[in-house]
């Protein structure tokens, strides 16, 4: 098989355990080459230690992980080669500036003479004005930012960016997708993960979701959101708002101040029908919206947690 028709990453019944946690539980994952793939998950489901075992940082306990084609324990020089990750912990050298950085990086891999390169990348990365700057002078985000310059110094066809906005504000995050989807366009595959679902909703072309160490859902964006789960149905009343008759209270998904959100399925449910008997019920209703479902409200139905809960704890 020709490294063009090669699976970016193939992941093969891989399992991981560590003392009495199943870290990963016969996982089974192909991302093709030129995607933007989203890799969800919440806390400790399992997603770093993935990550960490395709960078060839841990080994698994049983199965395969191949980059480009190249086993990541057999080949590993060869699968490194390949892969650029950006990790979610900043752990760098806080004595070298950020170009200096980027040099010991290149070595790592047999790399120099590269500065062409290198200035492409703090051009692109908006670092230029720090490149000597020592890195334990940068904000948080600029050195996620040093961060992604790291990953990519080699040239890998395989990027993958673990939670790589958190902490960053929005402009620092908008700079940066700007620049990852430049990669994007012009062939790398990228894989993400993210606990700001929005991020994944709009990038992603494909997307896995992880949960007690095995994939819950891989499937194209579209068709995950079109899994059935249906879409709200938001009234705001003047008054009666908690007037719920008890055939709809199992449809209620919250009820705050004026308003009331009800879960609504297209195919089954019928909105002129819902709202006569809240009226019925003596509610009184001035509004009335349609919303439809967003890949956090599959992520929460599908693993039992928000995206809120995923931001207050760590993996």
């Amino acid at each position: 098989m020709t490294e063009s028709n090669t699976a970016a990453i193939s992941i093969n019944q891989v399992s991981k355990r560590f003392e009495d946690l199943q870290a990963l539980n016969g996982v089974n994952l192909t991302v093709r080459q030129g995607e933007f793939f989203g890799l969800l998950g919440p806390n400790g489901a399992g997603k770093s230690t993935l990550i960490n075992a395709l960078a060839g940082l841990l080994r698994v306990d049983s199965g395969t992980l191949e980059v480009m084609g190249h086993d990541v324990d057999k080949g590993y020089r060869q699968a490194r080669q390949k892969l650029g990750v950006v990790p979610q912990e900043i752990v760098m050298d806080p004595f070298f500036t950020v170009r200096e950085t980027l040099q010991f990086q290149s070595g790592y891999f047999g790399i120099r003479n590269n500065d062409v390169w290198i200035d492409e990348l703090l051009e692109q990365l908006n670092l230029a004005d720090k490149q000597d700057t020592n890195m334990r002078k940068l904000s948080g985000g600029m050195k996620r930012r040093v961060l992604i310059a790291q990953a990519l110094v080699h040239k890998p066809p395989v990027l993958v960016l673990d939670e790589p906005t958190a902490g960053v504000d929005v402009e620092l995050r908008q700079s940066m997708w700007r620049f990852v989807k430049r990669l994007h366009n012009e062939g790398h595959t990228i894989v993400l993960t993210t606990h700001y679902l929005e991020e994944a909703e709009e990038l992603c072309d494909r997307i896995a979701i992880i949960n007690h160490g095995q994939i819950i859902a891989l499937e194209d964006k579209d068709d995950l959101l079109a899994r059935g789960l249906g879409s709200k149905l938001v009234v705001r009343a003047t008054q009666g708002i908690s007037a719920v008759p008890g055939e709809l209270k199992d449809k209620v998904l919250k009820l705050e101040g004026r308003t009331l959100e009800l879960s609504l399925h297209k195919d089954q449910d019928s909105i002129m029908e819902i709202l006569d008997r809240l009226r019925a019920a003596a509610m009184t209703i001035d509004h009335v919206s349609v919303v439809n479902d967003s890949l956090e409200d599959v992520f929460v139905q599908m693993t039992g947690n928000s995206s809120a809960e995923s931001q207050g704890a760590r993996r």
